[in-house]
């Protein structure tokens, strides 16, 4: 079971529309833990995969992937979750971060289901 920390974590980034992305330090502040952005991805480390939580979905302030050995192949996995959103990544794990990133709050910002959201599913095993 989650601690109160890591399901506010999951709660926020389920909140985040396919196609769009946010920092860790974003979902701190989201849910009031501000200058916890290393502890949100240790939270997102902590889920089983796959999950339901777009946890692929988050990304560094550079609004890069953190392309790691210490990942254990997660970093590729978000690569290719985000490629299936349609989000493009090079080689070095850049995103074009302005283009896609989240306003929690905005109109709209929930998303629906979409294609590509069909899409993700699939990739997840959900459907």
């Amino acid at each position: 079971m989650a601690s109160g920390f890591d399901q506010q974590v999951y709660e926020a980034v389920s909140r985040i529309p396919v196609g769009q992305l946010a920092t860790y330090s974003q979902i701190a502040e989201l849910i009031g833990a501000y200058g916890c952005a290393r502890q949100v991805g240790w939270a997102l480390r902590r889920l089983p995969l796959p999950s339901s939580v777009p946890w692929h979905r988050v990304v560094n302030a550079q609004g890069r992937i953190a392309m790691s050995l210490s990942r254990e192949g997660s970093d590729w996995m978000q690569r290719d979750l985000l490629l299936a959103e349609g989000i493009p990544v090079d080689a070095e794990g850049r995103l074009p971060f302005r283009n896609h990133r989240w306003v929690a709050g905005a109109p709209g910002a929930r998303g629906g289901a979409s294609p590509a959201a069909d899409r993700l599913a699939v990739l997840l095993g959900q459907r």
